[in-house]
């Protein structure tokens, strides 16, 4: 009987394992998690879970019942030590299980903060994991402050939810703008302002230069030169692929795990997908962060292990939730020459990013009909004139008909 193993029970893992027996794969199926906890989803780690809005069960993407019941042997707070490729065989816990088929979905790990600079004092925390957010949930206290280092999308959650608490908020950024790796000044400005309203002081072009405390961080010394004094740190400064068991079993990399487009790595019989895969994308090779490329990629996978041979399409789009605002983003930036701004009805905003007359990605905050039909044409391959985005009386839908 074939026997497909899965290293990584995050969405990507729990998207592929599903896929296959809904797919009607009959074989065996081994589903590894290092967590204690079944598949579950993490944007809402960060947000609704650590308000308290959100149970520990409605976390969980299925019921833990589903995986018995599928015959999806689902083996949690295990551990994988070695992969090899030649006798397909990985080690778990000390003993080897044999595979047909491996796909990592080992997913990314936090950037953390390096312990010459207070990294690992008490207090300083990462958001990644359920445990993770168990840890600091009861460090939000109403008045504390907390120092939050790196202004990208993370970052700036944390700081939303923070706010929302009650909490004294400080941001530093060691770029000149928030958000600088991943979107245009004008959705920094937007996010500045927004978090500046709530009361987030955000310090720009200044970095982290040490934590303060003998065993817990009680302060932090910056760059410039100013001391502050801090309850808990959060640290949100990127995250990196997952790679190391790949590595160390002779699979090659490239930003992460390198695929085909199909999926397979440079091991025969070995796949990847999610936060730790690169892949071909146009004309380069790219890694996404986001769930929805987590959850096709997988299944794309899924369906070339049945024979599909079905080259997998990215259709980025990503999401992220401050305060009342939803910014819904479709496509790439990458390359863009000059940003088109559409200002809709109240607090609705769009950003459309133009490479030339090319539309490449829009960053939309409470404009989800700019977003739904920005996407369509970017997955379409139209570009409307800059000018008709900009005018607050073209008819979006018409657009469409391009």
């Amino acid at each position: 009987m074939t026997h497909v193993v899965v290293i990584g029970a995050g969405q990507a893992g729990a998207s592929l394992v599903a896929k296959l027996r809904n797919s009607g794969f009959d074989g065996r199926i081994t589903l590894i998690g290092e967590e204690s906890a079944p598949p579950y989803q993490r944007p809402p780690l960060s947000k609704k879970y650590l308000l308290g809005e959100m149970d520990l069960e409605r976390l969980y993407l299925r019921p833990e019942s589903f995986y018995g019941e599928n015959d999806i042997d689902l083996r949690l707070g295990a551990t994988v030590t070695a992969i090899d490729t030649t006798g397909k065989v990985v080690t778990v816990d000390g003993a080897p299980l044999a595979y047909d088929d491996l796909v990592l979905t080992t997913g990314s790990a936090p950037r953390p903060l390096p312990p010459a600079i207070g990294g690992d004092l008490e207090g300083v925390h990462v958001v990644r994991t359920l445990r993770d957010v168990d840890t600091m949930a009861p460090e939000f206290v109403h008045g504390r402050h907390v120092l939050i280092v790196g202004g990208g999308y993370i970052g700036l959650e944390a700081a939303a939810v923070a706010a929302s608490r009650g909490l004294k908020v400080t941001l530093v950024e060691m770029a000149d703008r928030i958000l600088q790796r991943v979107a245009a000044p004008e959705t920094s400005d937007y996010f500045r302002e927004l978090h500046t309203r709530h009361g987030v002081e955000i310090l720009e072009g200044t970095g982290l230069e040490t934590l303060l405390g003998d065993t817990r961080a009680t302060g932090a010394r910056l760059s410039d030169g100013r001391e502050i004094g801090v309850d808990f740190v959060i640290v949100g400064v990127g995250i990196i692929p997952a790679t190391a068991l790949a590595k160390a079993a002779g699979i090659a990399l490239d930003n992460g795990i390198k695929t085909d487009a199909t999926g397979r790595t440079s091991a025969p019989h070995v796949w990847a997908a999610g936060d730790c895969a690169s892949f071909p994308y146009k004309d380069t090779r790219i890694r996404l962060e986001s769930v929805p490329n987590a959850i096709d990629q997988a299944e794309c996978v899924a369906e070339n292990i049945m024979g599909a041979d079905k080259a997998y399409v990215a259709k980025p789009w990503f999401w992220s939730d401050q305060y009342d605002v939803k910014l819904q983003i479709a496509g790439l930036n990458t390359g863009y020459d000059h940003v088109v701004t559409r200002k809709g009805e109240g607090d609705s905003t769009s950003f459309w990013y133009y490479a030339g007359d090319t539309l490449l990605a829009v960053d939309a905050m409470n404009a989800p009909r700019d977003y739904m039909i920005g996407k369509r044409l970017i997955e379409g391959g139209k570009s409307p004139d800059p000018a008709l985005i900009a005018d607050p009386e073209t008819d979006m839908k018409a657009l469409m008909k391009l």
